[in-house]
């Protein structure tokens, strides 16, 4: 039997490589079966005891990449989250998009009085009785955790706000609720906090299976720094700029023209982006 290949994680730990993660992962991609089959196969032949799972994900993105830049850009949607710094701006804008396509009408970057203090709240999100008051933790590195100080701190914000909301005209019967929204991972103790208090917790994976990515991917609201097509540059320029998603761009083309981008390659971005902005 084969002696396992160990392969170093973000985090500095060391595992056992295993090919059928690498699979779980590049399934995200929705690509072809074959395709999937054939970048593992191709990884797997290439790994060296001690290599960085960034490494990792760097061979398979280029080989999926020259396979399907779609796929490829729907692969990289971890990575393309930490891009859109390095200001945590864009990701609030990225929040507040999510939950209005969920339905609620939505305010990025708020300054709400609070029974104490005055605050200033990255998103106010209403729907019917709900009346959500969101605060977005954005990192752009990926070993960085939201740890239990986040919530506790947000909470404690959240309870001075809540009082003052009470007080409004027709607040009486509605559920009033803090949330945090990161684009990393919640440490155990600050999920276990979250629940505890009834705060709103989403990170790149939690709730399991609704979790960001799973948002992201249902609803086609993809950032543009996933695209493949674009310079760093380009998607510096557009952020700046205040479009977010493929589908802003895919909306506004004239960005594009603007910025001096020629026809074909124009032509390159918005079917990719297209193809992005399609819901599951």
């Amino acid at each position: 039997m084969n002696k396992p290949v160990l392969i170093k994680k973000y985090s500095g730990e060391y595992e056992a490589f295993d090919v059928n993660k690498l699979i779980n992962s590049l399934r995200r991609s929705r690509a072809d079966e074959d395709i999937i089959q054939d970048v593992a196969r191709k990884v797997q032949e290439q790994i060296e005891e001690g290599m960085t799972t960034k490494k990792i994900y760097q061979l398979a993105f280029k080989m999926l990449k020259r396979k399907s830049r779609v796929s490829a850009s729907k692969y990289k949607l971890k990575k393309a989250l930490m891009e859109l710094g390095p200001t945590g701006f864009p990701f609030e804008k990225l929040v507040g998009k999510l939950l209005a396509h969920e339905g609620f009408s939505t305010q990025v970057g708020v300054i709400v009085q609070g029974n104490c203090v005055q605050h200033e709240v990255d998103v106010i999100a209403q729907k019917g009785n709900k009346h959500y008051m969101i605060e977005c933790k954005y990192h752009s590195d990926q070993g960085r955790f939201c740890n239990v100080k986040i919530p506790l701190y947000i909470h404690s914000r959240f309870l001075d706000v809540e009082k003052q909301w009470k007080h409004q005209k027709g607040h009486e019967a509605k559920l009033h609720k803090g949330g945090v929204y990161t684009n990393t991972r919640f440490t155990t103790d600050a999920i276990q906090y979250g629940k505890c208090v009834g705060m709103l917790m989403t990170s790149w994976d939690y709730p399991r299976g609704n979790g960001l990515k799973d948002r992201i991917d249902k609803s086609g609201l993809h950032p543009l720094t996933a695209l493949t097509t674009l310079t760093k540059a380009e998607k510096t320029k557009l952020l700046d700029q205040g479009i977010i998603l493929c589908k802003e761009l895919h909306e506004n083309p004239d960005f594009l023209e603007q910025m001096g981008i020629s026809k074909l390659r124009q032509n390159k971005i918005l079917e990719d982006s297209r193809e992005l902005c399609r819901s599951h």
